[in-house]
């Protein structure tokens, strides 16, 4: 993917700031930032938490009792963190900002909006693709969420539908009364940004199939479909995601499989994604990575985070992603190469508060594979480190590894 080469020269300049701080840390340590100092009876972290939310910290609106008790742990006597946290979800229908503010209010202490990771906060990266005029789907503050990562013209899916009002006929309430003139002044869409599960899946579905199949000006007929089609880029693969319920909601990623099956149906052909985030994507973890290290950084640690422990509940997103990553650095390594990276390790801890439950006494039956088309079935990836009840079991036993316990 081309944005591997943009990720390494952004990481350049800041992981060279890094050192450079790093290096001023010993003298600047009490006065580094605003309320931030170095604990002189505890030594500097090596090692950091990548925290999954849902099912994890929270179910729907309720904080799990364990993610308090965690936090009980990872807190000093001043409420702040005594090692660096980066919450990485795969939510996208909210704000970095409101994200930190609910999971303040939950936590009980002070979360800022550069410890979140959303789904689709790597698309930020896509330079490429900022400039155009994109059709984008999902719910929440979708042109705020879209402006915040770049993408400045934007089409919404209720935007297009008032547009062409021809196009969405499933719904017999909301098809137009009389036949109206067809727009020949619309801009033509260039690409199609997925930013999280929409609320009319069948209105979202048949628009984004009208502008890939017209080459973005919907309410024409092409005589041969385009292929390749118009960039699509797409935020939050999970095919299923815990809330309240007892089992588990549909997500992002079943939103995906409809879309990928109905244009395979209708042409024949594969749905290409110029670009996939979200976890289980390394660019998420090579992002999410970032964050730790520049956190480290701003209280004044001056060792470098080596090892990472990420926590979740979903195997496919939480643990595959993690194994994943975890392989991306040791190759890394053992290929002798200058690495971008400063962490070494990345530990995948799998939690029953969530997706993931474990299984009852008995004979146990292999799961069908949940992860998206692109990831292929890797056994081995879907195999935790350590699988624990939940997150403060998590916690307690990375700081006895640690030594912090």
């Amino acid at each position: 993917m081309a944005v591997w080469g943009v990720f390494a020269a952004l990481r350049a300049a800041p992981r060279l700031w890094r050192r450079a701080s790093r290096a001023a840390a010993g003298f600047r340590g009490t006065f580094f930032g605003r309320g931030y100092s170095v604990d002189p009876a505890q030594s500097p972290p090596t090692f950091g938490f990548l925290l999954d939310i849902d099912g994890v910290l929270v179910r729907g609106h309720q904080v799990i009792p364990a993610a308090l008790e965690a936090f009980r742990r990872l807190l000093d006597a001043r409420g702040q963190l005594r090692v660096p946290v980066v919450f990485v979800t795969n939510a996208g229908n909210i704000s970095q900002h409101d994200k930190a503010k609910e999971l303040s209010t939950l936590l009980g202490f002070k979360v800022e909006p550069d410890q979140i990771v959303l789904s689709h906060s790597p698309l930020k990266l896509f330079f490429q693709h900022h400039g155009k005029r994109m059709l984008v789907t999902g719910q929440g503050p979708l042109v705020e969420n879209a402006r915040a990562l770049g993408f400045e013209n934007v089409v919404t899916v209720d935007e297009l539908r008032l547009a062409f009002p021809v196009l969405d006929m499933v719904d017999l309430q909301r098809r137009p009364k009389t036949t109206p003139h067809l727009r020949t002044d619309f801009p033509a869409i260039e690409g199609v940004l997925l930013l999280g599960e929409p609320v009319r899946w069948e209105t979202s579905l048949q628009l984004i199939m009208d502008v890939l199949l017209s080459n973005g000006n919907p309410g024409t007929v092409l005589a041969t479909v385009p292929y390749p089609h118009l960039p699509v880029l797409a935020s939050n693969m999970d095919l299923l995601w815990m809330a309240e319920a007892k089992m588990p909601r549909f997500g992002h990623g079943t939103f995906l499989l409809c879309l990928e099956a109905i244009y395979r149906k209708l042409t024949g052909r594969e749905l290409r994604y110029c670009g996939l985030t979200g976890k289980p994507s390394l660019l998420t973890y090579r992002y999410a990575e970032e964050l730790i290290q520049r956190q480290a950084v701003k209280r004044g640690w001056a060792v470098p985070i080596q090892k990472l422990y990420t926590v979740g509940d979903n195997p496919m997103s939480d643990v595959y992603g993690a194994n994943l990553f975890h392989q991306h650095l040791q190759a890394a390594q053992q290929g002798g190469m200058e690495s971008p990276l400063d962490a070494h390790s990345c530990t995948s801890i799998l939690v029953g508060t969530g997706v993931y439950s474990p299984a009852a006494p008995g004979p146990v039956e292999q799961p069908p594979f949940h992860g998206h088309r692109d990831f292929g079935l890797s056994p081995g990836l879907l195999e935790a480190a350590h699988v624990v009840n939940d997150v403060d079991e998590a916690v307690r036993l990375v700081l006895r590894q640690e030594g912090w316990a």
